[in-house]
C-alpha cells in the first residue's frame, strides 16, 4: 500500500468519510504447481504537502510528500503461501502440509496536510486577504463585509513578468491565534512552508499599527521559525478616501518598524502591480539562497516488519510464536495422525524442537502453535 502526492488534490477531506482502506488480496495456487497471481497495489493519493505520520499514541514520520509523484510504501502485504508439493522429500511422498500465505501488515496512520506556497498572505479579519488573493490571481475565495468570510487557507498561481509563484491566504489571525483561538493554529501551520508573508493591513481600521503588531506577535508565539521569514507590508483600500487621507500617518507610524509600506486597493488594483514586483524580486533572492529540496527519492520505503520466532511460557503451557509454523498450523487437518507426525518433523527440521527443548518442554507438556494444539 502507498501514499502518493498528485497535484489534483488539495485537501484531506475525502480521507473523513472513509477512513479503512486494504490492499487486494492474492490469489488462491493452482494445479500443476502454478502459483496464485500477487494482489494489486493499493494507492491513496494525497494532496502535495501531506505529511505521513504511522503508528499509534507515539507516531513516527513516514514520508513528507513535497513533490508530485512523490510515494511512500506504506504498508507491505504479506508473502504468499506455500502448496504441499513443496514438502515432498524422499522419505515424504504424499505430504500432506501445506503452508497458508501471510496477513498482510496492518498499520494507523495519521495524515496532515501543509500546504505548499511561496507567499503567504497574512492579517487580521476583513484585511482584504481574499480580495488580494482573487485580485492577483485565479483564485476565487469567497469574500464578503464581515470577519472569518475565508474558513480554510486558499491558493492561487500569480505570475510577473513571465516568472509564477503560488500565494496562499491564511485566513485572519486574531489574538489568541497562536494557541487555537480562530482556528490559528490550523491556519498558522499552513503558512511554515511559505518563503515570505505579505501582510497585509486594513487602512479603514481603527488601529492600524496595533493590527500589525499584534499579528506579528500571534506569528512569533507560534514558533515554528515563521517570525523570522520576510514580510512585505501593504495598506489595503486606500480606494477610500479616509483611507487615502491618512496614508501619511500611517507610513509616519508603520514604516520606523516595518520598512516600506506598499499603499494598494485590493479592490480595484490600483498599487498591485508595484507590491507583486517586490514580491516576486524578493522571492527569486530567497529561491537561489534556499531552493527547495527536490524531493527525491520518488519511493520512501519503511522497512518490511520481520516477526521473530519466540515461545512464550504460560506456566506449563508453551506457545510457540514461530511465524512459518504457524502458518503451516493454519490449514493443518489436527484430526490427521500422519499429518500431526509430518508437522512435528517439520518442526524439528526448521529448529522448533530444539528451540521448545531449550524453554525447558519435556514430553508431555502442551504445546500450542496457532490453533493446533499438541502433547510434546
Amino acid at each position: 500500500m502507498y501514499v502518493e502526492a498528485t497535484e489534483s488534490l488539495n485537501t484531506l477531506v475525502p480521507f473523513r468519510y472513509q477512513k479503512k482502506f486494504a490492499a487486494e488480496d492474492g490469489g488462491n495456487g493452482r494445479g500443476k504447481k502454478q502459483h496464485g497471481r500477487d494482489g494489486a497495489d493499493l494507492v491513496l493519493q494525497v494532496p502535495v504537502g501531506t505529511l505521513v505520520y504511522v503508528g499509534g499514541e507515539e507516531q513516527t514520520l513516514a514520508g513528507d510528500l513535497v513533490v508530485p509523484g512523490q510515494r511512500v510504501l506504506l504498508a507491505w502485504g504479506g508473502g504468499g503461501g506455500r502448496g504441499n508439493c513443496t514438502y515432498v522429500s524422499p522419505t515424504n511422498q504424499v505430504p500432506l502440509l501445506a503452508e497458508a500465505g501471510e496477513e498482510g501488515e496492518r498499520l494507523h496512520v495519521h495524515l496532515e496536510l501543509k500546504l505548499l506556497a511561496d507567499v503567504g498572505i497574512i492579517g487580521r479579519p476583513n484585511a482584504g486577504k481574499s480580495s488580494l488573493l482573487a485580485r492577483v490571481s485565479a483564485a476565487r475565495p469567497k469574500i464578503a463585509d464581515y470577519p472569518f468570510t475565508t474558513i480554510e487557507p486558499a491558493l492561487g498561481v500569480v505570475e510577473v513578468k513571465g516568472e509564477a509563484f503560488v500565494i496562499m491566504e491564511v485566513p485572519g489571525l486574531i489574538a489568541g491565534a497562536h494557541s487555537g483561538a480562530g482556528l490559528g493554529t490550523e491556519f498558522l501551520r499552513h503558512a511554515e512552508r511559505t518563503r515570505l508573508f505579505v501582510h497585509l493591513l486594513d487602512g479603514a481600521g481603527e488601529d492600524v499599527e496595533g493590527a500589525y503588531l499584534g499579528t506579528n506577535q500571534e506569528v512569533a508565539l507560534y514558533g515554528k521559525d515563521l517570525a523570522s521569514k520576510p514580510q512585505v507590508v501593504a495598506v489595503n483600500k486606500v480606494d477610500l478616501p479616509e483611507v487615502q487621507a491618512r496614508l501619511p500617518e500611517l507610513r509616519a507610524a508603520l514604516e520606523p518598524i516595518a520598512g516600506t509600506v506598499f499603499a494598494i486597493s485590493a479592490a480595484t488594483g490600483e498599487g498591485v502591480e508595484g507590491l507583486l514586483a517586490k514580491v516576486a524580486g524578493l522571492l527569486a533572492t530567497l529561491r537561489r539562497a534556499a531552493p527547495l529540496p527536490p524531493g527525491q527519492p520518488v519511493v520512501l520505503q519503511r522497512p518490511r516488519p520481520q516477526r521473530r520466532a519466540a515461545i512464550e511460557r504460560q506456566g506449563e503451557v508453551f506457545l510457540l510464536k514461530w511465524p512459518r509454523a504457524e502458518r503451516i498450523a493454519e490449514l493443518l487437518k489436527a484430526g490427521d495422525a500422519w499429518a500431526v507426525m509430518q508437522f512435528r518433523q517439520e518442526l524439528a527440521r526448521m529448529g522448533a524442537a530444539r528451540a521448545l527443548e531449550r524453554a525447558g518442554a519435556v514430553p508431555g507438556s502442551k504445546v500450542v502453535v496457532g490453533n493446533v494444539k499438541l502433547e510434546w
